[in-house]
C-alpha cells in the first residue's frame, strides 16, 4: 500500500505541489544521483534494484520532476523497518524529512505495524535529533555496523517508534 496521497498538497518554494511516487527504474538514475551526493558510503544501483525485486516500500517525494527525497522500508510481522531515508542535500533544512517520516508512519500503520525500527550512524547527530523529535527512542547499539573512512567501521544507534495509540 502506498502513502502517495498523504501529503499531496504540500507546496515547496518552487511552487510545484509535491507528490509521492513509487520508485521505478525510470527514476533510478535521479535517485542514485541524490544518494551519491548525500552519503560517503551510498547504496548502489544493485541495492535499489534488490529493493524493487523484494517488493519493499520505496517512495519518492517529488516537486514537479525534482526529487526532494525518498524512503525505503520493509514490512515485518507487526513492525516495519526503515532501511533508507534521504533528503536531497540542496533541499535539507526545509521540513522534507518530516514529510517523509509522516508518509512512512502512515504506510507502516496501514500495514498493521505496531512499531517502526531504524539504525542511524552514531555520528549523524542531525538525523538522530530529527528522529527523536518525531518520537523515536534509542533502544540499542549495533557495534561496527556501518562502513567508515579508511576501512574502519562505525556504530549504529538502533531507534524505535511505537505506533500504537
Amino acid at each position: 500500500m502506498s502513502a502517495h496521497a498523504a501529503h499531496a498538497t504540500t507546496q515547496p518554494a518552487s511552487g510545484h505541489a509535491t507528490r509521492f511516487e513509487a520508485l521505478s527504474l525510470a527514476r533510478l538514475d535521479a535517485l542514485l544521483d541524490v544518494e551519491q551526493q548525500a552519503y560517503t558510503h551510498p547504496w548502489t544501483r544493485g541495492n535499489f534494484i534488490d529493493t524493487l525485486a523484494a517488493g519493499y516500500q520505496a517512495e519518492l517525494l517529488l516537486a514537479g520532476d525534482t526529487l526532494l527525497g525518498y524512503y525505503v522500508a520493509m514490512q515485518g510481522v507487526q513492525e516495519a523497518h526503515l532501511l533508507n531515508i534521504t533528503v536531497a542535500p540542496q533541499h535539507q533544512g526545509q521540513g522534507w524529512a518530516r514529510v517523509l517520516l509522516e508518509a512512512l508512519n502512515a504506510w507502516a500503520r496501514s500495514c498493521g505495524a505496531q512499531s517502526l525500527w531504524l539504525e542511524v550512524r552514531k555520528s549523524n547527530t542531525r538525523a538522530r535529533q530529527i528522529y527523536e523529535t518525531h518520537g523515536y527512542r534509542r533502544v540499542g547499539v549495533r557495534k561496527a555496523y556501518y562502513p567508515a573512512a579508511a576501512g574502519l567501521r562505525e556504530d549504529a544507534i538502533v531507534m524505535q517508534l511505537n505506533l500504537c495509540p
